[in-house]
């Protein structure tokens, strides 16, 4: 099957291209738009490709109540109304000009999950050059006829579906006009345990819908984004944040700029590894050949003397006889003196 590839912003990505580092902005900001430049720019210099906003309000995702299932229980956020929580995890829209036009200063791509129709619409008034549907907005298919029908590149998130899921959200954008399509294999667990990231699904989500694939991570630092590129991500999705201590809604799962940095050059590195099938010897091999092990005299011998265990070794360098064929030498006579260290060679018996 042909390489799934896509572009975002003239950006190439795909398992042939070097992984697209997307950092999570996300409720970090915590209610300061200083703040969300200042993390904006320091996720540039740890190396991300691209920040993600999320552009919502607190109506437009729920209503102000206090009754059942309106109120979460346990976690992270334990004893919040959902309009509390996203009260003060949204992103004012306000801001989204000045956040785009840091990331346009920074080189950074800058885009958004949106969460409505109107989002979507500011969206596209700011120039979004792609738009990122939400774990938890996968079964909208209304939300995503309107963001495929942009025509701009799509990234989904797959937390919480089922197949079944996904291939009714990937139907629906292919059918409404989307362009590129991307889907991140996610587990909305926040924090997610690693024996719960499941990262084999990656491969099976690239072979089931021959798109891009990548990781949207919750797991605790940067293990799993590695292991995840192996196995053929090509867009890598975290949170974060300036400094966790900070604390704001999703500082517990973020990661703070050194560890980006850490996940960044992990990830690339990993992703030079990956290579292709060879068997061939590469350069760098080529000043190693002469320390493989080889048939060498070790004892001095004078013409005629037999070949034994004890004066015909396999050692190291490599410049004698391969060691495969100290069977057939052995008990032959050599048919001239030969000092100790001599590579063996064919000549040198009778």
């Amino acid at each position: 099957m042909k390489t799934a590839q896509m572009m975002i912003a003239d950006r190439p990505i795909g398992p042939d291209s070097p992984p697209f580092l997307i950092a999570e902005l996300s409720a970090n900001h915590n209610g300061s738009l200083d703040r969300a430049l200042d993390i904006m720019t320091a996720a540039s210099e740890a190396g991300a490709d691209a920040v993600k906003l999320q552009t919502y309000t607190a109506d437009s995702l729920t209503i102000d109540h206090d009754g059942p299932g309106f109120t979460v229980e346990g976690g992270l956020w334990d004893s919040y109304t959902l309009h509390a929580l996203y009260e003060e995890a949204h992103t004012p829209w306000d801001w989204h000009e000045a956040l785009f036009a840091r990331g346009r200063e920074l080189g950074l791509i800058v885009f958004s999950s949106p969460f409505d129709a109107s989002a979507v619409d500011f969206l596209e008034d700011l120039g979004a050059p792609a738009h990122k549907i939400a774990s938890f907005e996968l079964i909208d298919l209304p939300l995503i006829r309107k963001v495929a029908a942009t025509g701009k590149p799509m990234i989904m998130s797959t937390g919480m579906a089922s197949l079944a899921d996904i291939d009714a959200a990937v139907t629906e954008a292919r059918e409404s006009g989307a362009g590129d399509i991307a889907l991140l294999h996610c587990t909305s667990g926040y924090p997610t345990p690693a024996d719960e990231a499941d990262l084999r699904t990656i491969p099976h989500l690239a072979d089931a819908f021959g798109l891009v694939t990548g990781l949207s991570d919750h797991t605790p630092g940067v293990g799993a984004p590695v292991a995840a590129v192996a196995l053929g991500a090509a867009i890598i999705e975290k949170h974060f944040t300036l400094d966790r201590a900070d604390g704001g809604p999703d500082a517990a799962f973020s990661l703070e700029p050194a560890e980006f940095r850490m996940l960044c050059d992990s990830v690339r590195l990993g992703w030079e590894a990956l290579g292709g099938v060879r068997y061939e010897r590469t350069a760098a091999e080529a000043g190693s050949v002469q320390f493989r092990r080889s048939l060498y005299i070790v004892a001095d011998m004078a013409a005629g003397d037999v070949l034994t265990a004890e004066n015909l070794r396999s050692i190291r360098p490599g410049f004698g006889l391969p060691p495969k064929y100290i069977d057939v030498l052995l008990g032959k006579r050599v048919n001239c003196a030969i000092a100790r260290g001599t590579p063996m060679t064919w000549d040198l018996i009778a």
